[in-house]
């Protein structure tokens, strides 16, 4: 399997709001790096972290070892400690008796991490690493554009 390493955030410009999301994708033993971005006139700040993943993980062809870093509590965390499994086995509620948001999104992500080995890795935003900061820049840069398309999962 290829290893691949990928870098995720989201931004919203107000929360909900205009929201950007961003990746950078690197190859393991290649040259190869890809920046790519996105963004909604109307979505929440979690919405975009979700789609940075999903949007990176998308890209990639055939089943991949992936280590993907994000600033995303939310994202790594429902990922990484089960919780995101277990909402599936309760059918969307969530251990307070209350829904899962979002739910359009976790449910694209889930086939993704069946198809790919991703370990998740949190970062502290804003804190100076390169390709976090470059993603921020790319999403803040989608938020700010005036000709995005609607997010149709975004209930307000």
């Amino acid at each position: 399997m290829q290893k691949v390493t990928i870098h995720t955030d989201g931004s919203c410009l107000g929360n909900p709001g205009p929201g950007g999301w961003a990746a950078i994708l690197k190859l393991e033993g290649e040259d190869y790096r890809k920046e790519f971005s996105g963004g909604y006139a109307l979505t929440t700040n979690n919405r975009m972290e979700m789609l940075a993943v999903i949007e990176s993980l998308v890209i990639l062809k055939s089943p991949c070892l992936v280590d993907l870093y994000t600033d995303s509590r939310y994202v790594c965390d429902s990922v990484s400690k089960g919780w995101l499994w277990g909402w599936v086995k309760k059918n969307w509620i969530k251990s307070d008796k209350k829904p899962v948001l979002n739910v359009d999104l976790w449910q694209r992500m889930l086939p993704l991490l069946r198809q790919h080995k991703v370990t998740f890795h949190w970062l502290k935003g804003h804190a100076g690493h390169p390709e976090n900061e470059r993603c921020d820049v790319l999403a803040r840069t989608q938020a700010s554009r005036r000709d995005l398309p609607q997010d149709t999962g975004y209930k307000a």
